[in-house]
């Protein structure tokens, strides 16, 4: 029996409607393969930059809303990596500049431990530090990014990365030796 043109017309919509959903259960799974590759350290550089696991946990879920609704072309997982961590660069500065949240790592309870001691000593010293010197410092040595995977992500210049990583590292420096403990090491 022959197909009338409203069968036809049916018959191809449904092979679109097939496809699409082919497509969109690709893309989900591309998706959930990027989004576990990136999401632990994304989360943990937020929650170690802004020090308040809720802040982080909304700025992450922020990240991802704007980086499917602008739906990059296809990109390798690093060059995606890169990408969120731009945006959750982005996002933090923006709520700083609107004054949302104060950048200021909550600190744990003192042990006796070296290992805690230190830990502490650390948190101490990043709550010391200004953002962007938060930032710097936990790209570099927690995620382990280069300088100019860092300008990819921050939006500075690499030459910038190098000069501001390393007045991060010895203001982190001279804190940690006692010597950063004035009005000036505070965070604006």
């Amino acid at each position: 029996m022959p197909m009338h043109k409203t069968d036809a017309f049916a018959a191809e919509i449904a092979w679109t409607d097939k496809e699409q959903a082919a497509t969109d259960s690709m893309a989900e799974r591309e998706f959930q393969l990027l989004y576990d590759a990136t999401a632990q350290p994304i989360l943990a550089y937020l929650t170690g930059v802004t020090g308040r696991r809720d802040v982080a946990e909304d700025v992450l879920q922020e990240t991802y809303c704007r980086f499917l609704v602008r739906r990059p072309d296809a990109m390798e997982i690093a060059e995606a990596r890169r990408y969120l961590f731009r945006i959750a660069t982005n996002l933090l500065r923006d709520r700083w500049r609107r004054g949302e949240d104060t950048p200021a790592p909550e600190l744990a309870d003192e042990g006796s431990s070296p290992d805690v001691n230190l830990q502490i000593d650390v948190r101490r010293a990043m709550q010391a530090m200004k953002p962007r010197e938060r930032e710097l410092l936990w790209l570099a040595y927690v995620e382990g990014m280069s300088h100019a995977e860092i300008a990819a992500a921050t939006g500075l210049g690499a030459m910038s990365v190098r000069l501001l990583l390393y007045r991060a590292r010895r203001r982190a420096a001279a804190w940690l030796r006692g010597e950063g403990t004035s009005d000036e090491s505070k965070p604006m």
